[in-house]
């Protein structure tokens, strides 16, 4: 597709999102709920309170609820494999879990990464 058709496909899209924007901006239910909002949130400041207040006393378990699921998404990744790269130039042997190690960066700058991974002892 040539820069001018890109332009011009891109521009068809904006003007069908402009067209869809006013329309919104016209439609009587958004301007309540804005309205809505606008004036929820001058209450909670006025009181100093936030939404997770609000939520706590409407529903004092949500909290309870939603903890666990995200402790089990943490504890459910497995842990990394350890990897053992031998240099054959030195004889040097490093032990890692990750692509972070020190040396490793040092021999993948000077030997590069393909190298260094032929390195990698099975």
């Amino acid at each position: 597709m040539s820069r001018l058709a890109e332009f011009r496909a891109l521009e068809q899209q904006l003007a069908a999102q402009l067209a869809e924007l006013e329309s919104l901006k016209n439609d009587d239910g958004l301007k309540r709920e804005i309205e809505f909002e606008k004036k929820l949130r001058d209450l909670l400041g006025e009181y100093g309170y936030s939404l997770r207040n609000i939520v706590a006393i409407f529903d004092p378990q949500a909290a309870s609820r939603r903890a666990p699921a995200t402790a089990t998404e943490k504890g459910s990744r497995k842990p990394r494999q350890l990897k053992v790269y031998k240099n054959p130039h030195s004889g040097e042997v490093v032990e890692t879990k990750g692509g972070n190690h020190k040396t490793l960066k040092e021999w993948k700058g000077q030997y590069g990464s393909d190298e260094v991974e032929r390195w990698l002892a099975q």
